[in-house]
């Protein structure tokens, strides 16, 4: 019988120590890490202050200091393709004493590899204008107006348009960007003339710094293609409307950004004469300086649209990137 317990015993064993040694094989797996679920859905928002609007080479705000906010939800369909609409406002002083600037928009982006290309319309909406003639022999065309303004010019009561534009940046790299954009109207400032404006813009962007201070430098070059008005803003010469001038506009500068804020320094000019910026503002601060032309028969002069020095500091900001 001696001859069988040894073999019997190392059978033992091995059935006995086969499920640790199982056990001991068996592979181990680290758990998942958890990964947060895609939320489709951002919210951009800011505000700025700046020592004048200056929208296209144009003072908006008198060449006065004005403040602007806006808030903008955006859905990303993925993350080349999001949809979005927004509202801002800007503190403005127009000829037709509006109350403020409204900005209603809404568009699409789309995400090429280094290209973006943004498509979508912008309604500026002027609530609170009041509505300023000079009476015969022109009639009011927008309802009851008060007299002329002091020095002379009109003003409708309502400035509001339509544009839609179409955009595109192409970003080389982390540094050097190009862009450009085309924005067209059927209605100027709700002047009756047609309205096209194209721009190109170049922007350098530094390397942050430990500290979490950036800079960049940005400059852009655009023209307006105008129309001719409706009766409202017609003048002798041209009772039927006014021509209005196309121009050229310019602007460069530097900014400094940390985390949300920026702060920017900007060089804005254009190639209107002031009698031409007259005749495109209505300008209620408008001087006569005695160069009267057809188109300006008043010989009015406006200081809107000359070479100005603006500083602007903001605070930008998105729900998902800023906000933890």
């Amino acid at each position: 019988m001696k001859k069988y317990v040894m073999p019997a015993l190392v059978a033992a064993s091995v059935v006995i120590g086969a499920p640790a040694l199982a056990a001991d094989l068996k592979p181990v797996y680290k758990a998942a890490p958890v990964v947060p679920a895609f939320n489709p859905w951002d919210f951009a928002f800011g505000a700025g202050v700046a020592s004048d609007y200056n929208f296209r080479g144009i003072s908006q705000s008198a060449n006065q200091p004005s403040v602007n906010s806006y808030f903008e939800p955006r859905y990303n369909f993925t993350k080349d393709f999001q949809a979005y609409v927004g509202i801002g406002g800007y503190s403005i002083s127009l000829p037709n004493r509006a109350s403020a600037e409204i900005d209603l928009y809404g568009g699409f982006r789309l995400t090429f590899d280094k290209l973006g290309i943004d498509l979508g319309a912008l309604y500026y909406w002027y609530p609170g204008g009041q509505c300023f003639f000079g009476g015969a022999p022109l009639l009011p065309v927008d309802g009851t107006c008060n007299p002329a303004l002091p020095n002379g010019n009109y003003a409708k009561k309502d400035f509001s348009f339509l544009e839609f534009y179409g955009k595109a940046t192409y970003t080389f790299n982390d540094n050097f960007s190009l862009g450009g954009g085309v924005f067209y109207t059927e209605d100027y400032l709700n002047t009756g003339s047609e309205g096209t404006f194209a721009n190109g813009l170049i922007k350098f962007t530094g390397t942050a710094a430990a500290s979490g201070w950036n800079w960049y430098a940005s400059g852009e070059y655009g023209h307006y293609w105008l129309g001719t008005t409706d009766a409202f803003y017609g003048v002798t010469a041209f009772p039927a409307g006014t021509p209005l001038p196309d121009y050229s506009t310019w602007n460069a500068g530097i900014g400094f950004t940390y985390k949300v804020v920026t702060i920017d320094f900007r060089y804005y000019d254009t190639d209107l004469s002031k009698e031409d910026c007259n005749v495109l503002t209505a300008d209620q601060t408008a001087t006569n300086t005695g160069v009267v032309s057809a188109t300006n028969p008043a010989g009015l002069a406006s200081k809107w649209c000359g070479a100005t020095f603006i500083a602007k500091l903001s605070v930008d900001a998105t729900l998902n990137s800023n906000i933890k």
